[in-house]
């Protein structure tokens, strides 16, 4: 079977000195046409839908209007299976397997070396998934969450706002609004709805 080429790629980072640097390693070192840029979702949806679409997407996990994982409903709303490989400054368990969980095809720490970039668009290229493999978790439950982050995750994901999960919990509005804070820390999210959407998917809730 021959290999797809990535020609095109759309990358999704507002840090514009380490965008400008990979773009330009994607074009110079690695052959790739085209790179489009893009520093918030709701830039990435105006790219997305001027068009024409990249083969690949580079999505930044933390981004000024949405937390990156947002990305992936957009894709799913507009009917486009573009691959996506997160490439962040965090390289954590966590956020490895948030970004596996969300539906991404690899995931890249920012501060790879051109070996690791060339290895993920070969690997992406020809269909397969590029992730650091020790880190990614295979337990049902893969986040360390505390007996009442769980409870809370999951009366969040049922609907819940604040003040009715104070009332279930029998806990403080600053007591919920801490454990929501590190629950969207550890899941990499930014929103109440990418956070229970998440949860789902990696069956931390039903």
């Amino acid at each position: 079977m021959k290999q797809a080429i990535i020609r095109r790629v759309l990358i999704v980072d507002d840090h514009p000195f380490f965008v400008a640097g990979l773009a330009q390693a994607l074009q110079v070192t690695h052959g790739v046409e085209a790179v489009a840029t893009a520093d918030s979702l709701g830039e990435a949806t105006r790219v997305l839908q001027s068009g024409p679409h990249p083969d690949l997407i580079l999505l930044d996990l933390s981004l000024p209007d949405r937390g990156g994982l947002g990305l992936f409903g957009t894709l799913e709303t507009m009917g486009l299976p573009i691959p996506v490989v997160v490439i962040s400054s965090r390289d954590d368990e966590e956020a490895v397997n948030a970004a596996r969980a969300a539906g991404a095809m690899g995931f890249v720490a920012k501060s790879c070396d051109q070996q690791s970039l060339a290895r993920m668009l070969s690997t992406i290229a020809g269909g397969g998934l590029f992730f650091p493999d020790a880190m990614v978790t295979t337990s049902q439950t893969p986040m360390s969450l505390t007996p009442r982050q769980r409870d809370v995750l999951a009366l969040l994901a049922e609907g819940y706002p604040n003040k009715r999960i104070c009332q279930k919990l029998s806990l403080t509005d600053h007591t919920v609004k801490t454990h929501l804070k590190s629950l969207y820390s550890t899941l990499g999210v930014h929103n109440r709805t990418e956070c229970a959407n998440l949860a789902r998917s990696m069956g931390l809730v039903d």
